[in-house]
């Protein structure tokens, strides 16, 4: 499975050492993962005109009813600022490394998109996605194309489009705080967890739950666990190896130390 590809750090023939063998891995991505882009985390994305609000007022269900001109503008001014950006190659790597392996999972905290962009066959959003609107009511899904129209104004405050079915305002398909995960794509992800030969563990804060607990079951699956991320977190005192390291330069050097260099 090695490949000598020149002076690497011990971190990634330590994680090629860990991978070696393994059939069945899952990559779990967090923010870090999409700030790489240009992405913003979702605090800071308070920024400018929305530097006044806690974005915990504009992601609920609540806020929504109460003012859905504030929360859909919020909404938009991400959505498009998100279309600006471009997988970064971390991204790319992850799909050149589904070609090491049966079977590679990407499980992400974000919204953003970018892992199905860079062509990841097989992605599990947790959170659901930014540009995946539905109606509020039904959720009735709703083509994203009409909304390059809208003009943004200086206010931020943009009247969501009725649903073309039902009439009901449109909202993003992210799941606010108070709602459940995608009930599929968790209990799918709970599973491939604990199966899984190895798990990596890119940019995640390891602090929002119920994503947090995935490593643990990797962990109690018997999975090599291989956190790649700057700053260390509470998951890293029990990861099989800590890569200090940003993924778009670990995972770039791990898929060509693996054979499976990612395409120009």
């Amino acid at each position: 499975m090695w490949t000598d590809c020149g002076n690497v750090s011990n971190e990634c023939k330590q994680a090629v050492e860990l991978l070696s063998g393994a059939r069945r891995v899952v990559a779990l991505t967090g923010a870090g993962m999409s700030q790489e882009s240009g992405v913003p985390t979702f605090r800071d994305a308070q920024t400018g005109l929305w530097e006044r609000y806690d974005p915990t007022e504009l992601a609920t269900a609540a806020a929504f009813q109460q003012n859905p001109a504030r929360v859909f503008g919020w909404y938009l001014w991400r959505w498009r600022l998100v279309q600006r950006v471009s997988p970064h190659a971390g991204h790319y790597a992850l799909v050149a490394l589904v070609r090491g392996f049966d079977e590679l999972v990407v499980v992400t905290q974000n919204v953003d998109g970018l892992h199905r962009r860079a062509g990841s066959p097989d992605v599990l959003e947790l959170h659901g996605s930014i540009d995946a609107f539905r109606c509020f009511d039904q959720g009735h899904p709703y083509d994203p194309a009409g909304l390059e129209s809208l003009e943004l104004p200086e206010s931020g405050e943009v009247q969501p489009p009725e649903c073309r079915v039902c009439g009901s305002p449109v909202r993003p398909g992210v799941v606010w705080y108070g709602e459940f995960l995608p009930q599929d794509a968790l209990e799918r992800a709970c599973r491939v967890v604990a199966e899984c030969d190895a798990l990596l563990v890119i940019g995640t804060s390891a602090l929002v739950y119920p994503a947090a607990d995935l490593p643990n079951l990797g962990l109690a699956g018997g999975a090599s666990v291989i956190e790649i991320n700057p700053e260390s977190t509470p998951l890293t005192p029990r990861v099989h190896l800590w890569w200090p390291e940003s993924a778009g330069a670990a995972l770039p050097a791990l898929s060509a130390a693996l054979g499976q260099p990612v395409a120009p």
